[in-house]
């Protein structure tokens, strides 16, 4: 078998056999297969596209060239849940621990975030103490006892998606339907999960930034899901805004127990409760979407949810005081409120703008060597569609800097506010085949 013939093929728009995929995974992870033939195969995938057999085994291809997790030990169906990103994305704080309280296994991968705001576990390393650095035994021993753990992403991984994600990066193949939707699908099903839920963002804020493309993408991942053996589904949300009103780790955190007592933002509470039903539902711990959102709502309300929060902090290490005395986690210096400069109606809150301006106070890193302050960010007071007084506080900047006026000006040059305006819809599909 020869890599040109397999290049000239898909070129000429026609199928890859599985055996044909398979060498070129194989291949290229080795260095059996040079950058620059690799980049022509994303360069005819990118124009011709790739059926629905292709995408799976180029999918299963991927997962078969690294580490892939056995979590077999855990009892029960183990849902995953996996965002295309944002920002204020906060769902996994409150999530998993929301749907662990239904007695649904939540073992959870994650990794540090560059960008806007760190990753899901430096949000948790905001709760002095908490720590991710645990075997792989004492893992599957905490998710079998109280039903959530974390613990950080294996080294080896999907090497062969690192390998071309980082190509796809400099040849300006990034935006392929199947290469995103393996990219995405190979990870999550290395990590172990049994069932899958995506939430994929549109917007200005987003990766994929029309509703049209989000859609196609959401339905290629459910397919890959569906055609391996894992049950897949999917939402499509927006991202034109932040979601919630917390941008930053510690702030956010605080706003994770906020919602896990039921008294959180509107969008994000409605955002946690639409995924946690398709997690409930796939792990058969409900007949309906809408008998699962009952349940989840209730132990929100009973307190279930927040008690086991609480327990899954201590767990690792975590001081779970602050589930009742949020002040206990890190705290900027300075709160500075930004005034509306006119009145009217907030038409628009450019999420991936704003979420610059969170990491130009320290929120997030540019570089993966970067440090986080884990107290700074933004806390948005109005959000699109709100009406707003002159002199109004938009949000409040949460920093321990006093030279901040890059950051306002960052701020107001990405707020716009008119005479009228509406709230936009925050789920705009529920994808479940």
């Amino acid at each position: 078998m020869r890599m040109v013939d397999i290049i000239e093929k898909k070129r000429d728009g026609k199928v890859l056999t599985k055996e044909e995929i398979d060498f070129f995974i194989e291949g290229y992870t080795n260095g059996d297969i040079p950058d620059y033939q690799a980049s022509s195969f994303a360069m005819a995938t990118f124009f011709q596209d790739m059926n629905e057999e292709e995408r799976a085994n180029l999918t299963m291809a991927m997962v078969s060239s690294g580490d892939v997790i056995d979590l077999s030990e855990i009892e029960g169906i183990k849902v995953d849940k996996h965002s295309t990103g944002g920002v204020g994305d906060t769902t996994t704080l409150v999530l998993a621990p929301l749907v662990a309280a239904l007695d649904i296994p939540v073992a959870k991968m994650s990794g540090r975030g560059l960008g806007h705001t760190g990753g899901t576990i430096d949000k948790l390393e905001s709760v002095e103490g908490f720590h991710v650095e645990i075997s792989e035994s004492e893992f599957v021993e905490l998710v079998n006892k109280d039903k959530i753990a974390v613990i950080g992403q294996t080294g080896n991984l999907t090497p062969a998606d690192k390998k071309l994600y980082a190509l796809r990066d400099v040849t300006g193949t990034v935006n392929s339907i199947p290469l995103i939707a393996s990219s995405i699908m190979s990870k999550k099903i290395a990590a172990g999960a049994d069932a899958i839920v995506l939430d994929v963002k549109t917007g200005n804020g987003a990766f994929m930034k029309s509703l049209e493309d989000a859609e196609e993408l959401a339905h290629a991942m459910v397919q890959i899901g569906n055609n391996v053996g894992r049950q897949t589904m999917a939402i499509i949300s927006d991202m034109s805004q932040p979601l919630g009103r917390a941008i930053g780790n510690s702030l956010e955190l605080k706003e994770a127990i906020d919602t896990l007592k039921g008294e959180g933002p509107e969008d994000l509470t409605e955002l946690v409760l639409t995924l946690g039903a398709q997690m409930v539902f796939l792990a058969k711990k409900a007949k309906s979407l809408e008998e699962a959102r009952e349940k989840l709502m209730e132990v929100m309300q009973n307190g279930k949810a927040l008690e086991k929060f609480r327990t899954f902090l201590s767990n690792q290490g975590g001081n779970g005081d602050v589930v009742d005395h949020p002040h206990l986690l890190p705290e900027a210096k300075h709160k500075v409120e930004l005034p509306s400069r006119s009145e009217g109606v907030i038409t628009e809150m450019i999420a991936n703008e704003i979420g610059v301006a969170s990491m130009m106070l320290g929120a997030g890193r540019k570089t993966k060597d970067d440090e986080i302050d884990l107290s700074v960010g933004l806390v948005l007071n109005k959000k699109v569609g709100d009406t707003v007084k002159e002199g109004e506080s938009l949000l409040t900047i949460h920093c321990n800097q006093t030279d901040i006026e890059a950051v306002k000006t960052k701020l107001y040059d990405n707020i716009k506010i008119e005479q009228e305006g509406t709230k936009p819809d925050l789920i705009h599909k529920v994808i479940t085949k």
